[in-house]
């Protein structure tokens, strides 16, 4: 089941990304990161635990940054990642927001959701808000990605 998150999922949702930043598969997030961004937060929750969390941030007016995208390895390959991806464009549509970005090591999966590849420098503003405190920075091995949402 899709939900917003709330405070007691936090500490699942961490568990899932580090588990999966310890893989490689994604960067790590600290649980105050993650408290400071629940608002952003969906979670998809299957028999009372949290197997999937995904967030929408606004970035401007006209652009918006899935974060954190993380299925838990033994529910992968159910649609869970993809109903995850919907739920933000779906906000983002809502909100009339333009384009979507990412940074991901996931380019397949996030191509077979609409996805097409950028340079990073087409986002100015994820470079100077959160990229410039990356310890990764600024040799990111990311891979940029945006979706146009919505036409204005």
């Amino acid at each position: 089941m899709l939900r917003k998150a709330g405070t007691k999922d936090i500490k699942q949702i961490h568990s899932i990304i580090n588990y999966s930043a310890s893989k490689g598969e994604m960067l790590p997030r600290s649980l105050g990161e993650l408290y400071d961004n629940m608002r952003d937060c969906f979670v998809y929750e299957e028999s009372g635990a949290i197997v999937g969390a995904g967030a929408l941030h606004i970035c401007w007016d006209d652009l918006a940054e899935i974060r954190s995208l993380c299925v838990a390895e033994a529910f992968r390959g159910k649609g869970i990642g993809r109903i995850l991806v919907n739920a933000c464009i779906d906000e983002a549509n809502n909100f009339e927001i333009e384009r979507v970005f990412l940074l991901t090591y996931q380019e397949e999966f996030f191509r077979k959701c609409g996805f097409q590849t950028v340079d990073k420098k087409e986002l100015p503003q994820k470079i100077w808000s959160d990229c410039i405190k990356c310890p990764k920075f600024p040799e990111c091995d990311e891979i940029a990605m945006v979706r146009t949402v919505n036409s204005r």
